[in-house]
């Protein structure tokens, strides 16, 4: 028992320490798995040769080798300085997420002005991904972004809220697991993510053509939609009742409502791994 509660300290200190960090590394490699195990051939191929581009980043603690460390190269990024002390990849921070109020009907216009917001970002990194005349920096910084805001984007609480910082504001306990500085989006970010891919069956396979197509299908309006509908889901739960009511102090997730979230984040993430697939192909195959 010494054990789990030293594991359990870990995670903890790791939920504190990063915040800002969206779908842990988990979530964004996992995406990025299902995707690569569902795109063609010629797909991989340029994924390849645009990847060999990565030290033009000029980013050597925040490598993007593979399709796995390019899901998760923006998170590492945002830390990084220039000579001046001034946030190399500051202008990016608005681009994680998209805070569409659950509470009133979806609109994504508020959240997305000036085109600072995933969705819209979706659609310009794989814009400058699929422009042969683009530099190989610039190819390589829009595959980065586009494999992690796919991610982003069937996280739930980087596409819905109630005026509370996709959950940030909203401190809960995970079953009998409750730090101080705990809330709702890093449950979703961490440990619930970690629970629903590592529940069986695998997520990370090649899907039948059927299901590509019936799950890839749509916009990413649409997606931002379903993502919206699943946020209110997760308020829902975690409130046990409306989620629009006010936020008590403190929220509480079951080991019941662990078991009732799981089915609908693993959807999510197969869902994301398949769109972005679908997006890559189109860009690139």
């Amino acid at each position: 028992m010494s054990i789990f509660r030293a594991l359990l300290a870990l995670v903890a200190a790791m939920l504190v320490a990063s915040p800002a960090a969206a779908f842990w590394e988990y979530g964004h490699e996992t995406v990025a798995a299902i995707a690569w195990d569902n795109i063609k051939p010629a797909t991989r191929t340029a994924i390849r040769h645009i990847l060999a581009a990565e030290k033009t980043l000029n980013t050597p603690t925040c490598p993007a080798r593979t399709i796995e460390q390019a899901s998760v190269w923006p998170d590492c990024v945002k830390p990084l300085k220039d000579a001046e002390g001034k946030s190399r990849f500051g202008y990016a921070y608005s681009w994680h997420y998209q805070n569409v109020n659950i509470c009133e009907p979806f609109d994504l216009v508020p959240a997305c002005k000036d085109g600072d917001c995933v969705s819209t970002q979706i659609d310009r990194q794989r814009a400058i991904l699929a422009d042969r005349h683009a530099t190989p920096r610039a190819r390589v910084m829009a595959l980065a972004f586009l494999v992690h805001f796919v991610g982003d984007l069937h996280q739930p609480l980087h596409a819905g809220d109630k005026g509370d910082k996709g959950g940030n504001e909203a401190k809960a306990d995970y079953g009998i697991y409750a730090p101080a500085r705990m809330n709702l989006h890093s449950i979703w970010d961490g440990l619930l993510a970690e629970r629903a891919i590592s529940t069986p069956p695998p997520l990370v396979k090649r899907y039948p053509l059927a299901t590509r197509r019936r799950l890839a299908a749509g916009t990413t309006t649409d997606w931002s939609r379903e993502s919206w509908q699943a946020a209110r889901t997760a308020y829902a739960t975690a409130m046990h009742g409306d989620p629009c009511q006010p936020t008590p102090a403190r929220l509480k997730l079951t080991d019941a409502d662990v078991a009732q979230l799981v089915p609908l984040l693993r959807g999510e993430v197969v869902k994301g791994g398949l769109r972005l697939a679908r997006l890559l192909d189109s860009a690139l195959g």
